[in-house]
């Protein structure tokens, strides 16, 4: 089992930054990926940036790439999206999941921080 709970979204204006922090407890943090996803108003969940169980393993989809960084430290159980020069279409609910190993599915989901940006 694990549990996830996000932190650290809030208002801003284009441009600025945020880091968003997803605290995780259960033992299969470390070998678990783990992801960010987001959902605007509306619209369907999507897909913003995963990382493998060490950190040497990233991926984001194309709407953030080159301003959003993944990361983790598995000795705290915390994954961290950096978002820079934020945009008012990055306004969502943004997710924490996570992906064991031994599913290779999404299986865990934290409750969500909401993320506006104004324009």
């Amino acid at each position: 089992q694990v549990q996830l709970v996000e932190s650290g979204g809030g208002l801003v204006q284009a441009g600025d930054s945020l880091r968003l922090s997803c605290a995780a407890s259960g033992r299969t943090f470390s070998s678990a990926a783990m992801g960010w996803f987001r959902q605007a108003p509306g619209k369907e969940r999507k897909f913003v940036a995963t990382i493998n169980w060490s950190g040497g393993s990233t991926y984001y989809a194309d709407s953030v790439k080159g301003r959003f960084t993944i990361s983790r430290d598995n000795a705290k159980n915390t994954v961290y999206l950096q978002m820079n020069s934020l945009k008012p279409e990055d306004t969502a609910v943004y997710y924490c999941a996570a992906r064991p190993d031994t599913t290779y599915s999404w299986d865990y989901w934290g409750q969500g921080t909401q993320v506006t940006v104004s324009s």
